[in-house]
């Protein structure tokens, strides 16, 4: 029976399409401690299946071949580990220099705002104090839950390596599973969906790695032309964070700029950092975004947007990383089946330029005006 076209009324239809996004979303979220791990360890395996398949081309075994690329792979993220941690050890070391300038320009900050509003600095202390007890009673709260459920994260997240291995392994007998599963008449449109969201998973992944390393270089090298401190660590987390679409972006540039308002004397400094992340951005979303990331994925800004923070608020920042390939998945899905395909449409950023929806509200709306 189909679902789309039988005279089951509209209501009752799209009734029961929203409890099943609502009970998809209640899994996710009940379920992410296994669900999120499994979904990056699959994006990871669709990443590193061409440098397996290269392997065994040059005849290594395929046991061999999926050991070697997650070793390698290991080295290269272990590397980059250590690099930040090093940058993250000479922050350390500045801190309370940090800590003392930051004190500095807050008691600056207060004597303008009690200057230019006319509000006591007894009053702008108490609301700081009680702003910052508010703010420590929350954070003990949530180290003591993060405290009690941090061995259990580590051990879930340390499977993700091994989930990759048995993707990587049970490759084909998934691919023969599906093919047994599906009807005959269905097998060549389940056939393009893999095939296409391999493709674009593959291509939106190599892309959003060479993006990462050019952003990088790009703020590493704006910051420290305006000699800001910390330039290669604040490049490098604003790279990482820029892959967050939209949101990213606006916390990746705020980061510099405080850290120029705490450390240099010039009010204009932070106005330079964001002179220059405008100027990157530019570069980002013009060129390197069409160029490298976006050739495969074709999802509309405003559903990027909502997807990001539907993700975010079901799983964190986790859940925002996934969010813009797992759209993309779905869309292709949408795609390539008739009954779904104006589901696929909304998702995309083709916008039709004539419409016979429209032109039917333009004559409703006359008929309405004329019998006025």
């Amino acid at each position: 029976m189909n679902f789309v076209n039988s005279n089951i009324p509209g209501y009752i239809r799209y009734s029961i399409l929203i409890l099943g996004i609502l009970a998809s979303g209640f899994i996710f979220y009940i379920g992410q401690d296994i669900i999120i791990p499994l979904l990056f360890a699959m994006l990871i395996a669709i990443l590193l299946d061409p440098l397996v398949t290269f392997l065994q081309r040059i005849k290594i075994p395929r046991l061999v071949a999926i050991t070697l690329a997650i070793l390698l792979s290991f080295l290269i993220l272990s590397g980059l580990v250590y690099f930040i941690f090093i940058q993250l050890s000479v922050f350390n070391e500045s801190l309370p220099m940090f800590k003392e300038k930051f004190n500095h320009v807050l008691d600056q900050s207060k004597n303008w705002i009690s200057g230019e509003f006319n509000i006591s600095i007894e009053s702008i202390n108490a609301q700081l104090d009680k702003w910052g007890k508010s703010i420590f009673e929350e954070s003990g709260a949530l180290i003591g839950n993060t405290l009690s459920t941090i061995t259990d994260l580590i051990i879930v997240w340390l499977l993700i390596p091994v989930y990759v291995y048995l993707f990587l392994y049970y490759q084909t007998l998934f691919l023969t599973f599906i093919d047994r599963a599906s009807d005959k008449k269905n097998q060549e449109t389940i056939s393009e969906v893999l095939i296409e969201g391999k493709k674009m998973t593959q291509s939106y992944l190599i892309g959003l790695l060479l993006e990462i390393i050019i952003m990088s270089v790009l703020n590493s090298a704006g910051l420290m032309i305006l000699g800001i401190e910390y330039a290669i660590l604040l490049g490098i987390i604003g790279a990482f964070l820029n892959v967050i679409p939209y949101i990213g972006g606006v916390v990746s540039t705020a980061l510099p700029m405080i850290v120029a308002l705490v450390t240099k004397d010039s009010i204009s400094s932070p106005l330079l950092v964001l002179g220059v992340y405008i100027l990157i951005q530019f570069i980002d979303n013009n060129f390197l975004i069409p160029l490298v990331v976006a050739s495969r994925v074709k999802i509309n800004a405003l559903i990027s947007i909502v997807v990001v923070l539907i993700f975010g608020a079901l799983s964190g920042v986790s859940g925002m990383f996934l969010a813009i390939p797992l759209t993309a998945i779905i869309k292709i899905i949408f795609d390539r089946i008739d009954s779904l395909k104006p589901y696929g449409l909304l998702l995309g950023v083709e916008v039709p330029v004539n419409s016979n929806f429209i032109k039917k509200l333009k004559k409703y709306k006359t008929k309405q005006t004329v019998k006025v």
